[in-house]
């Protein structure tokens, strides 16, 4: 509960920052902050944490732009006399059982696990469109720091504290190569700022933390609604827009979607790749339904999503849910 007055003050603070004057602003960087916690769901269990902090820069592909290149002259996808983004991640997932009072919890239940990880990728944001390729490495095991960071986060709180940390996932470096499209396939806008849009999307992501594959459909509405294909997530949710090109004037939108994936592998729940460790029977297909709303001005665009997912592994009671909650901020 402290943990959700928490997220709630934070909310209040952001739609008032959303509330001042919308002055135009030079579109070079966005920064966004994200946090997901099973809490909002009402429990803390599985997918329990995810916070992440990115920066996206517009222009100036430095390095980046041989690839930049190199896509535009062999795929569809990127435009190199458009602008192009480019973005960096740090951020920490975190995995526990159901019970996170028992010291050595049952064999059949999500291991304890969590991941460190740093992101790098460019992307094109268009009227119709969005693609993006990232990179990602990352530390799975007591490297992470996950464990230091839920007894912290729960000794602050004055909540249970979790005691089975000992039978974490191992130390494991991972590398993830991950692609994403987002097409528009119809929209309407009214003169007075109303609109309704239908996006699809697909991805693919390849490497030892995820293997999978996915796709899904979200509905947009709103007034004045910002250019973007729904607010950010954490992977392996589908990750939807980092950066967003804001309407004339500050406005909102509420959305809901589906998606569905088929999982190859999963570090956190198939265990270590090279090393013995606890694991559980993967369900190979996943699915998720999820709702939310934003609101944006010129400066800020501040966004939730509930999700629904379907169980992960075999012997999972029940479909787990959880909020995302993030604040983008342009200058």
């Amino acid at each position: 509960m402290h943990a959700l007055r928490r997220s709630t003050r934070l909310i209040l603070l952001a739609t008032a920052l959303l509330l001042l004057p919308g002055a135009a602003v030079a579109d070079r960087n966005t920064l966004i902050l994200e946090y997901e916690n099973d809490l909002f769901g009402g429990e803390d269990r599985w997918y329990t944490n995810g916070v992440r902090a990115t920066w996206v820069r517009t222009g100036d592909p430095g390095i980046l732009h041989s690839l930049v290149e190199w896509l535009g002259d062999h795929t569809n996808l990127v435009d190199p006399d458009k602008p192009v983004s480019y973005a960096y991640s740090l951020g920490q997932n975190m995995y526990t059982p159901k019970d996170i009072t028992d010291p050595d919890p049952p064999e059949d239940d999500r291991p304890y696990a969590g991941w460190l990880n740093f992101s790098t990728g460019l992307g094109q944001l268009r009227s119709d469109s969005l693609t993006r390729v990232i990179v990602i490495a990352g530390m799975v095991g007591p490297a992470s720091l996950a464990d230091r960071t839920q007894k912290e986060v729960h000794r602050f709180i004055d909540t249970d504290m979790p005691e089975g940390w000992d039978t974490q996932l191992r130390n494991e470096f991972t590398l993830m190569v991950s692609a994403e499209r987002n097409q528009r396939l119809w929209e309407l806008r009214t003169d007075g700022g109303w609109g309704v849009d239908v996006n699809a999307h697909l991805g693919v992501a390849l490497g030892t933390p995820f293997t999978l594959a996915g796709t899904g459909m979200t509905v947009r509405v709103g007034h004045h609604m910002p250019n973007d294909f729904t607010p950010p997530r954490i992977q392996p949710a589908f990750p939807g827009s980092m950066r967003f090109v804001p309407g004339e004037r500050w406005g909102w939108y509420v959305f809901a979607g589906l998606d569905g994936q088929g999982r190859a592998y999963d570090v956190f729940l198939d265990g270590n790749t090279y090393r013995s460790s606890r694991s559980v029977d993967r369900e190979p297909w996943v699915g998720e339904a999820m709702f939310g709303a934003a609101v944006a001005n010129q400066r800020l665009r501040l966004a939730y999503t509930h999700a629904y997912r379907t169980r992960e592994f075999k012997g999972q009671p029940e479909d787990a849910d959880y909020g995302s909650l993030s604040l983008s901020i342009r200058w």
